[in-house]
């Protein structure tokens, strides 16, 4: 069975991965049947041959998730599109912080309410 997955070259914590078609019996840096890319994690570059991945999926080749996840993702001249995540990660402490917050503001505004309800009535 033939596997679309990463060969892993680089230096010590500094990883960089071909994008390679390899028998599934065969070890992580053996010879491939074809390279299909590069792709470099930590700067987020990559060069990928989209239609010949493509091929051999319909050929029977089976992506693991990550190189499904870097095909699905990559625009059509070969390169990532990556987005980077909006959101940031708040501390224990600042998140109790903005719930505290988040609480008083909603009781100031149904205090206001409250008594704008009562001026109406009165």
């Amino acid at each position: 069975m033939l596997k679309i997955r990463l060969k892993r070259l680089g230096a010590k914590k500094n990883p960089t991965y071909r994008i390679i078609v390899i028998n599934s019996t065969t070890k992580r840096e053996g010879r491939p049947v074809q390279e299909l890319g590069h792709y470099n994690p930590k700067t987020k570059v990559m060069q990928l041959d989209k239609a010949a991945a493509l091929d051999w999926i319909s050929k029977g080749a089976q992506p693991t998730d990550t190189v499904a996840y870097l095909i699905k993702n990559c625009n059509e001249d070969g390169t990532l599109n990556y987005v980077k995540k909006e959101t940031v990660k708040l501390s224990k402490k600042a998140q109790a912080k903005a719930e505290a917050e988040a609480k008083a503001k909603a009781e100031a505004e149904a205090a206001a309410a409250a008594a704008a309800e009562e001026a109406t009535e009165a």
